[in-house]
């Protein structure tokens, strides 16, 4: 979708639908054409900004030899992309300050894991953490991911630089990419605490875990009585 499309109004497209459930009432129907009216603004909305997103001017090149632990040895950050030119990398919380790693980023790398062959269609993708490789592979093995290309950060050159300048215990996303001979930075998520709405944690958009997208489709949302879990009953 370009600036130039010319599309129908969301709500002459909404008024189209002809969706209808048992026993459904008029009042819900009405409600629902409404509802989903703001639904197709949306899905323009986040392509306006994947849009501008891809538009961005060449972010600023990688002159550091970063290099990391994976579990096949020492790798370098050029390493890192494979035969890809996109390098998706997601630095999860797991220092070795931690006893355990943290839940929610546990639970987002679990629902990446059944993707990463997808993603790898496309472009590189790759989990980094400051804990040493042999911590990073036992617990990727406890939760039984198969795909996910984990990486250990030992000297924190590449932490300080794209994910906290004092080496705080945080999440990045961070995309870069190797055009004509030059490897660069390309996007960074960057809403954190000072850009939280009130009432609400703070959190990217579109929002990267599957979680959110499910429950944000039910009537009881997000809730803010309970947390992912590293374990869980598994008779339940």
């Amino acid at each position: 979708m370009t600036a130039s499309t010319s599309l129908k109004p969301a709500r002459e497209l909404a008024e189209i639908n002809d969706a209808r459930f048992p026993n459904e009432s008029d009042e819900y129907r009405r409600a629902r054409t409404a509802l989903l009216a703001e639904e197709i603004e949306l899905r323009r909305h986040i392509e306006r900004v994947a849009e501008m997103r891809r538009a961005l001017p060449p972010g600023g090149a990688i002159t550091k030899d970063y290099r990391f632990i994976g579990e096949e040895g020492p790798v370098s950050f050029l390493d890192l992309f494979r035969d890809k030119q996109t390098l998706v990398a997601y630095s999860y919380m797991f220092g070795p300050q931690r006893k355990r790693p943290c839940p929610m980023c546990t639970s987002l790398l679990s629902s990446w894991d059944g993707e990463a062959l997808d993603v790898e269609q496309r472009a590189a993708l790759v989990v980094i953490a400051r804990s040493p490789v042999e911590r990073l592979v036992a617990f990727k093995h406890e939760r039984g991911w198969k795909s996910l290309r984990i990486y250990s950060d030992l000297t924190g050159d590449y932490t300080r630089d794209y994910v906290s300048t004092d080496d705080a215990d945080v999440p990045a996303f961070n995309v870069f990419t190797r055009r004509d001979g030059t490897v660069r930075h390309f996007w960074s998520g960057e809403m954190g605490m000072e850009t939280a709405d009130p009432g609400q944690d703070p959190r990217g958009a579109p929002d990267l875990m599957p979680l959110w997208t499910i429950l944000d489709c039910t009537p009881e949302g997000r809730g803010k009585d309970w947390y992912p879990k590293l374990e869980y009953d598994s008779t339940i």
